[in-house]
């Protein structure tokens, strides 16, 4: 391969003000997400309010995630719900299409 077309192929450099910036951004989502889960958990924030209006931090998140942190809600559980409602394992919160946010909505009772 030709110098020209590793270049090409290449993402540019990022300098170390941007790589700490993304890694602050990163850093700052995951709390704000670890956070949401603890009021999942705690029962304080309801599992369908999170699906029918979910903050900017939490559209890349796994659906999965999310679901297994609602109360009584472990893995098999949230398997179980997404297959139900036809939603893939590796689907993100904002990629959720009408559909199935709606059928995850009427499942968790609405």
């Amino acid at each position: 391969m030709s110098t020209a077309a590793k270049h090409f192929n290449t993402a540019p450099e990022r300098s170390l003000d941007q790589r700490i910036d993304a890694l602050l951004r990163a850093n700052h989502v995951r709390t704000q997400r670890a956070a949401l889960k603890a009021d999942l958990k705690r029962g304080s924030v309801s599992i369908r309010s999170v699906l029918a209006s979910p903050p900017d931090y939490l559209l890349t998140a796994k659906i999965v995630d999310v679901l297994m942190a609602a109360p009584k809600c472990g893995r098999v559980k949230s398997a179980r719900i997404m297959e139900q409602c036809r939603v893939s394992r590796s689907k993100t919160v904002g990629g959720l299409s009408q559909r199935q946010r709606r059928e995850l909505l009427a499942f968790f009772g609405g």
